[in-house]
């Protein structure tokens, strides 16, 4: 049975044979003791400048996550030049300081990886969740390799080989491929996370813009991961000709839908026809676009309810954005007046209620028309103009009608309805008297 390199149990073993109190060991837990602590002096220190540094400087790259990891990394640092100083004084090997450094390197590989993951998606929940999940995976592996059982768990993998066309692969080469490709694309995710929060803080680009280029880099950011992942591990980026293949021929038949919202997609970001923020109809659906992304569009409507309309659907159809070139929009308020009013007094009452709402502009000033003479009433138009059609029109059109009555009703105007009489008429009863 071939012994296996195990680091606690060989530890464990000399401090049987040779006793806990020894000098070297004695150093070795005071200089781990010690850079433990000036590694937290330094974290504390680091932390404070951080609160106090101006937000612009908070906001670098990186700078949260160096924050996040500064303890650990120290500690490892201190600890791994102490033992090169410690090496001088004693010819054995250094088994605690080597354990440290393991738990160390350890904590900082999990730290730095919810930090990537957390900026990469966006402080997701499932992030949060799962991150007793990753650090319990991380701890367990670093376990395995202190006990030697992850050296020996490698080579089993590695044995387990199966021909994919002219070539064999081993289970290791999956799981080291799957992993390379993992972090890589979660790096790539995270810079293109960084890109996005600077590039939409940019006020000098239009959103449109920016939420444009920002999806090309991303794209690009993750094709470029996927390409150096990929060969790091031995994979010949040859074979991905037969997925670009199969991807065309999907293309073709099944996923022409999913394409052509993706290519609108671009093209909506390239023209720029509707932007975040703009008021839009599109078929029966009024609201305010909140987001846009590759594949929908999110339209926000006044009574709170989202929809994801495909990008398709703003090419091929009839889109409504009044707030295209300007924001100023036009609101039609009918009215009706009975005959016999005094149209030159109604028509100063409904300026001036117009004139009472605050989101009515003065400049178009608000207009009355007689449109016409109905069967009950005179017909006028009211039409007043608002800057801010992402508020919705009803509260306008409420308070200005509001105004109206309440004008009306001091100044005797009467509102029209239709009256209708009904009229019996009695017949005179016939005769009930024969003729002879």
């Amino acid at each position: 049975m071939s012994t296996r390199h195990n680091l606690v149990s060989e530890f464990y073993q000399d401090l049987v044979e040779q006793g806990l109190l020894r000098s070297e060991v004695l150093a070795q837990a005071a200089v781990i003791l010690l850079a433990l602590l000036v590694a937290w002096l330094l974290e504390r220190a680091v932390q404070r400048h951080a609160a106090a540094a101006h937000p612009e400087r908070r906001e670098h790259i990186g700078h949260e996550g160096f924050v996040r990891i500064f303890f650990p990394l120290a500690a490892l640092t201190l600890t791994w030049l102490s033992g090169l100083v410690l090496g001088q004084w004693f010819s054995g090997s250094l088994k605690l300081i080597k354990l440290a450094g393991i738990l160390l390197l350890a904590m900082v590989n999990i730290r730095l990886l919810v930090f990537l993951m957390r900026r990469a998606f966006d402080g997701a929940d499932w992030v949060r969740r799962s991150e007793r999940i990753i650090a319990a995976t991380i701890w367990t592996a670093y376990a395995l390799h202190v006990i030697g059982i992850l050296p020996e768990l490698w080579q089993l993998l590695d044995e387990i080989q199966f021909h994919i066309g002219k070539g064999q692969v081993s289970v290791l080469n999956i799981l080291q491929a799957l992993t390379s490709v993992a972090i890589t694309v979660l790096a790539a995710l995270w810079i293109g996370r960084e890109i996005e929060r600077r590039l939409m803080s940019a006020e000098v680009m239009d959103v449109s813009l920016r939420v444009m280029v920002i999806k090309v880099v991303r794209a690009l950011l993750i094709v470029m991961a996927v390409l150096i992942a990929l060969p790091l591990v031995g994979i010949d980026l040859t074979v991905l000709s037969v997925f670009g293949g199969a991807l065309g021929v999907g293309l073709g038949f099944g996923l022409q839908k999913i394409a052509s919202n993706y290519v609108s997609g671009f093209i909506i970001l390239m023209d720029r026809s509707v932007k975040i923020g703009d008021v839009v109809q599109i078929d029966n659906r009024l609201g305010v676009i909140t987001q846009l992304t590759s594949r929908y569009i999110v339209l926000k409507a006044g009574d709170g309810t989202e929809a994801l309309i495909p990008n398709e659907t703003l090419i091929t159809s009839t889109v409504v954005n009044q707030s295209y070139n300007d924001r100023l929009i036009r609101i039609a308020l009918p009215i009706q007046v009975a005959y016999g009013s005094d149209l030159a007094l109604v028509q100063t009452l409904l300026q001036q209620a117009a004139k009472a709402e605050s989101r009515v502009v003065d400049a178009p000033e608000p207009a009355v028309f007689v449109k016409g003479f109905g069967e009950n009433g005179i017909d006028l138009e009211l039409g007043v103009w608002i800057k801010d059609p992402e508020n919705g029109q009803l509260p306008v059109r409420s308070s200005v009608n509001l105004q109206i009555w309440q004008l009306f009703q001091a100044h005797g105007i009467e509102i029209p309805y239709p009256h209708r009489e009904l009229r019996v008429i009695h017949a005179k009863p016939e005769s009930t008297q024969g003729t002879f």
